[in-house]
């Protein structure tokens, strides 16, 4: 069996959104034989059964899918509450969206460009710490400059603002999934 098989399969079972069906698995992994594969899959499943570790592989609704242990439920409950209060409103995620692209910015080219007063969620985002104070622009009444910190570029799987997408990268996208949209209907 190839080494690498349980590793190949781990992973396509960590990325997928749905339980993943074996059939599935052995479409996408048509290279390798299907004895192979289910054999690799449960090596998998003993695997995780029998090491100490927080998480699991199990069956569910045709397919496997990574779960937490049930004994680690009240730990993950009170993260998922703390992150769910965390979240970002869509005021917030314009607002932010604004700085990142046009900073240093003052929260009045902020509530410029979004068309509303933009305090609150400027507010917001300071006090998740994804933007900061980046001095005073030199302008009457001398305004503070708001840019992203190093939370934000965490917070979003950036290694710097270089790898935020571009403006023709972002019309693109907006376009395919426009299309995809106006074909699903």
């Amino acid at each position: 069996m190839d080494i690498r098989l349980k590793e190949i399969i781990e992973s396509l079972i960590f990325v997928s959104l749905e339980p993943l069906s074996l059939e599935k698995i052995k479409s996408l992994l048509a290279d390798f034989p299907a004895e192979e594969i289910e054999k690799a899959v449960a090596e998998l499943l003993q695997s995780y059964a029998s090491n100490q570790r927080g998480i699991q592989i199990v069956q569910a609704a045709g397919g496997f899918l990574f779960t937490t242990k049930p004994d680690y439920d009240g730990y993950i409950r009170q993260l998922l509450e703390r992150e769910k209060k965390s979240r970002l409103s869509s005021a917030a995620l314009e607002a932010l969206s604004i700085i990142a692209y046009h900073q240093p910015v003052t929260l009045a080219q902020i509530s410029a460009l979004r068309g509303v007063d933009s305090s609150q969620a400027v507010r917001t985002l300071l006090e998740k710490n994804l933007i900061k104070i980046a001095g005073r622009k030199k302008a009457p009444g001398k305004p503070f400059l708001y840019r992203t910190t190093k939370k934000f570029l965490t917070y979003f799987g950036l290694n710097s603002l270089d790898d935020l997408p571009r403006e023709d990268e972002l019309a693109s996208l907006l376009e395919k999934k426009q299309g995809k949209d106006d074909v699903s209907l």
